[in-house]
Parts: C-alpha cells; structure tokens; sequence
C-alpha cells in the first residue's frame, strides 16, 4: 500500500494515519493502547497502520496516544493523509461505517431483549449502561450510520416504558405559558440557567424572568427551580430541566442529549455518564463568586447553553 501526503497546506487531507511499534516486552502497554484506539473508532488496515477521519478532536487523541507509546519506548508517527492507493476515499467510509453497524446490531440485540422484560424485572441500572454505550458508539460514528436512527427510536421506547413518558399537553394548556414572567432563585446554576434557556427557546419566547426566594413576592410569575412553591421543579428523579421536557413534550434528539448533561451536572449521580456540561456549570460557579449580577449571570449560561446546544450532531 502506498500513500499520498499532501503538499500543499490548501489541499483536503482526509484522513490520519498512525504507525507505531512497542518493544515486545511492553505487553501490557501493547494491550492499552489496543483499548484505547478501539474506543476511538479506528479502522485498522491489514497492511499496517491506523486510520481515522481527520478532524481536530482524532488528531489530539492519536497524538497524544503517539507521545505515550514513545514513553513506553517505542516508536509512533501520525501521518496526514492524502488518499491510499489501494482504498479509495467511498470505500474507507465503507469500512468505518460497517464497523459501527457492527456495534450498533450488537446494541439493538441487547436494547430488545430488555424491552421485551416488563418494567419490573428489567435489571437495575441496564438501560443506564445501554444509553452509555450508545453514546460511545454515536460520538465514533464519524460517518453517521442509518442503524443510529434505529437505535435511538428504540432506546426513547425503553424510556418510556420505562417510566420517563412525556406528560403530553394540548395547545390550549401550553398557550397558559405564553409571554409570562417566570421565576427562580438567585444565583442560578447549570439547571436554572438551562431550564431557563429551554423556556425561552421552546416554550415561551417571549419569556422574562426574575429572581427571589418567595413565590409571594411575585404571584403573577411562574415558578420554575423554586424551593417551597408550585410550578416547575425536581420531580422524582429528574431535574427541572427534564420535568419541563416531559410536562411540554420537547422530545427533539438534540434537547435529550442536553438533558442528560444537565442532570449529571446538577444532580451528580452520573446517571447518563456525560460529562459535558460540568465544565459549564463550575463557570457559572466561578462567575458567581465573582460578584456577577443574577440577570448577566442567567443570559452568560444562557449562551453557554444554546452553544452546547448548536455544538451537537
């Protein structure tokens, strides 16, 4: 096999290759870094080599896992590449995207066999892992497999059988919470200032907002992550952000993901294993200790927030 690097910085470089060799000693290291490359989604080639699409993110971990190897004694280079002889551009995609079908099938089994369990035998924390693993499929799923789509259906099925259903509302009830003043409490963190976004964004555009620990200091507003008051809040296992989605049926993909972050940040239980918004949710901490005003402090995550949200697939 024979490939083409490029030459000129303006040229399309699709791909990156990884070469590397470990002492036979270092087995165990040999065995790491096996695990690891697996967990990035690479295609091995059978000549030699490993291969990924080139973005930003791939490069970072194979160069990484490059400086590593050298640190075990061995040798390793990672190549931008233009084309390989042998494998034309269509048929690497191929190959990437019969990988993940591979691990999505093996999902899809295990995803029916526990919604065919009623609710009550199904085994405690199942559906948790099954959720994290498609997450760890769909982030290596560089080539956006239809079985991803197949899956996702399924897993939203085994939520709500689950017991997640989405209270559903009629448009006349959800019209009540058009072009109101919501309310919650200063300071906000990773669940006000998300739930507050959600509002905005999928509910009440219109939506103002302000800030106390009484509900009586201002009855007209609508409550939302308050303490002692009616409204919108924690219910059961959810947070507030998850109990708006169910009361007014916000069901798009990409508003779930998020909700996912945002309950593993608030609620520290590690429920959905994202890690995503943890980093957001310590700036908002730290804009708070610096004295920034609820109002900044809430339209700062706000922003943070729908940037979250548009940085999806």
């Amino acid at each position: 096999m024979a490939v083409t690097c490029p030459t000129n910085n303006n040229d399309r470089v699709p791909w990156l290759l990884l070469v590397f060799s470990l002492p036979t000693s270092r087995a165990s290291q040999r065995v790491e870094v096996w695990r690891k490359l697996q967990r990035y989604g690479v295609l091995a080639l059978r000549s030699s080599g490993y291969v990924l699409p080139n973005s930003a993110a791939n490069q970072e971990k194979l160069e990484w896992l490059a400086t590593a190897i050298r640190n075990y004694r061995g040798q390793a280079s990672v190549v931008q590449v233009h084309a390989f002889d042998d494998l034309p551009e269509q048929k690497l995609k191929q190959l990437f995207m019969e990988a993940r079908s591979k691990d999505y099938e093996s999902l899809l089994r295990d995803l029916k066999k526990l919604v065919a369990l009623s609710p009550a035998r199904r085994p405690a924390g199942r559906l948790s892992r099954l959720r994290r693993r498609f997450q760890e499929i769909s982030a290596i799923d560089f080539f956006q497999s239809p079985l991803r789509g197949r899956v996702e259906t399924l897993l939203a099925r085994s939520e709500e059988s689950d017991g997640a259903r989405p209270v559903s509302r009629s448009k006349s009830k959800a019209r009540e919470y058009l072009n109101r003043v919501w309310m919650t409490r200063p300071r906000p963190g990773i669940d006000r200032v998300s739930s507050a976004w959600l509002i905005r964004r999928f509910i009440d555009p219109k939506a103002r907002f302000v800030f106390g620990d009484d509900a009586a200091d201002h009855p007209e507003a609508v409550p939302f992550d308050m303490f002692h008051a009616e409204g919108f809040g924690h219910r059961g296992e959810d947070c507030t952000f998850e109990t708006l989605c169910k009361q007014f049926a916000i069901r798009e993909a990409k508003v779930r993901k998020v909700a996912q972050m945002i309950h593993d940040a608030d609620l520290g239980d590690e429920k959905f294993g994202r890690v995503e918004a943890l980093g957001i949710d310590q700036v908002l901490n730290g804009w708070a200790n610096q004295g920034v005003a609820d109002e900044e402090l809430l339209q700062r995550g706000m922003d943070l927030i729908e940037g979250l949200y548009h940085g999806l697939a």
